[in-house]
């Protein structure tokens, strides 16, 4: 018997929503998970997918992507790559992989929740798939980034961090959750499938995709260009979603949902996507900067997806453009000066041609972070290394968990905007993370930060090697700089000359 063309069956057979009798509908789908908004059934069955794809379908294409990449890996086993690799790449690997890879699994269960409480017979459906993608995603990185346990103990955090206080776990938990453990299946799919997936995934995975390939690991490119591929297609759940609550007069809403969602992700995505870009990436293979990649990912691709979705730019969009000019410099700088508390080896990537690639694409880097840099590079030469050891905790921003800093130099900006509420002090990086926080306090009132937890007594003894001890950093794993500080002694009879403007 002939088989039907897709098309001429698959609108029947994901209409699956039914009429319950056991149960009232509103037990069996409660708007605390569906996040329905009052929008009425047959509203939300206007849900049209993008991608169409059906169960075998989508098990062959999977298994062929599987297929490609587990030959590419068996193929250059014997390559050598991470023996030949370049100590920053190699950093760049297990800060993308430690924070990523068991995001991958969050993403899992956020998937799941569509599935269940999706009011779209559509959602539910493409939800589905996406479960299966972000299994595939966690297992993939974490087989992957195994096999390098042997050779360097910092790579078992690819598994470890997230189930740590670290500071970078904190700060990952605390984005992750925030737009997919707590939200209802509606806000899920706006914030995380379009708010994250639709720009910033994008970004992070096609960007160090191409990296990849410029450093000559090309089992790393073929692993998160498969992944990407999936991320695009389930990520169109939030476009469908989106688009049914404009039409249905919560325009309002979306708008809030999306502005929340798009400054969690730019601070999620600043460090790990940011500083392995202009620091973590050898020079010589340098393609763009992180700058350039935001401008044509988020500044202009996903500002014409808003556009055209009948939104507005977020209101602090212009914010986020300077600030796309400084903070992930300011998080690198910290990242360094820390990096006793990370679990990987930071690149400082600041010998001359760095500089002179930094004052190129962000004018103005030498007489900033620059100067900063050269009273690290002072103290190394002079035999002070404790002087670039930090003596505590940083002061945290209480919404993004990561260290309150901004551009140094002669007019410093770096301010805290600190917020009083229910008789206690918050305490923000910018507007913005304090905006986010005014949005719905409950949400964010109760966690303390590690700044907030050494203050607390929670740390003891009550100072950095407590604090060390509390992260579960041991001896081996903690993080030092990548290169072993060779690159200081460039400096040591060739200080770096400032080119004239």
């Amino acid at each position: 018997m002939a088989l039907l063309e897709r098309s001429e069956w698959y609108d029947i057979a994901r209409s699956t929503n039914w009429t319950p009798t056991y149960v009232e509908e509103s037990e069996l789908f409660p708007d605390l998970m569906t996040g329905s908004m009052g929008i009425a059934v047959e509203s939300w069955e206007a849900f049209d997918e993008p991608y169409k794809i059906s169960y075998p379908e989508y098990v062959r294409v999977q298994r062929d992507k599987d297929a490609g990449v587990y030959s590419v890996k068996a193929a250059l086993e014997r390559s050598q790559m991470y023996e030949n690799a370049d100590p920053g790449w190699l950093s760049v690997l297990k800060l993308h992989y430690s924070t990523l890879a068991l995001v991958e699994y969050v993403g899992m269960h956020v998937q799941a929740r569509m599935v269940r409480f999706g009011r779209a017979p559509g959602m539910r459906n493409m939800a589905t798939f996406g479960m299966l993608d972000e299994s595939r995603h966690t297992q993939i990185q974490l087989y992957f980034a195994h096999e390098y346990c042997a050779k360097d103990r910092q790579f078992d955090w690819v598994h470890k961090l997230l189930h740590t206080n670290s500071l970078a776990g904190i700060a990952a938990r605390s984005g992750a959750d925030d737009l997919a453990h707590s939200r209802s299946a509606a806000e899920i799919a706006v914030m995380l499938s379009f708010g994250l997936e639709t720009s910033f995934t994008n970004m992070q995975f096609l960007g160090l995709a191409s990296d990849a390939v410029e450093v000559g690991d090309f089992t790393f490119s073929s692993l998160i260009s498969s992944i990407q591929t999936d991320e695009a297609r389930h990520a169109q759940i939030g476009g469908s979603v989106l688009r049914i609550m404009i039409d249905n007069g919560q325009v309002a809403q979306a708008q809030k949902l999306v502005d929340i969602a798009i400054a969690r992700a730019w601070c999620m995505f600043c460090v790990p996507a940011g500083t392995s870009m202009d620091y973590g990436m050898p020079l010589d293979r340098r393609k763009q900067s992180f700058r350039e990649f935001m401008q044509e990912w988020i500044f202009d691709q996903f500002e014409r997806s808003l556009i055209e979705m009948g939104l507005s730019r977020p209101w602090y969009w212009d914010q986020m453009i300077a600030e796309s000019q400084y903070q992930h410099h300011a998080y690198q700088l910290a990242a360094w000066f820390w990096r006793p508390a990370m679990s990987w080896n930071p690149a400082a990537g600041v010998t001359h041609g760095c500089r002179d690639w930094l004052e190129e694409k962000y004018p103005g880097w030498n007489d900033t972070f620059g100067k900063a840099w050269d009273v690290i590079i002072e103290n190394l030469l002079a035999g002070k290394h404790e002087l670039t050891l930090p003596e505590t905790v940083p002061i945290i921003c209480n919404v993004n968990q990561l260290p309150i800093c901004a551009i140094p130099g002669d007019g410093w900006s770096v301010k805290d905007h600190p917020l009083d509420y229910n008789g206690r002090t918050y305490h923000f990086n910018s507007e913005i993370e304090r905006w986010v926080f005014e949005q719905d306090p409950t949400r964010y009132r109760d966690h303390l930060s590690l700044s907030d937890r050494l203050l607390a007594g929670k740390i003891v003894p009550p100072d950095l090697a407590g604090a060390f001890k509390y992260m579960g950093l041991a001896p081996g794993e903690m993080g030092d700089d990548a290169h072993g500080y060779r690159w200081v002694e460039t400096y040591r009879n060739n200080p770096y000359e400032r080119k004239a403007a």
